[in-house]
């Protein structure tokens, strides 16, 4: 995914999937370096961890 797209979702307001490594993540923010990400699973959990950006996959 590039960081164009990345802004493209966290501005929407639509329910738009997102997954890394297989699992669906919500995205919780573009990281400063521009190359990733803070994002977190979809569900209970919270936890949050960074990822590279090139690394999520929009289903």
């Amino acid at each position: 995914m590039n960081v164009n797209r990345i802004k493209q979702i966290l501005s929407s307001s639509a329910d738009i999937e997102v997954k890394y490594n297989g699992a669906s993540v919500w995205i919780d923010q573009l990281n400063e370096d521009g190359r990733s990400a803070t994002v977190h699973l979809r569900g209970p959990l919270e936890e949050r961890t960074t990822v590279e950006i090139g690394e999520l996959v929009e289903e």
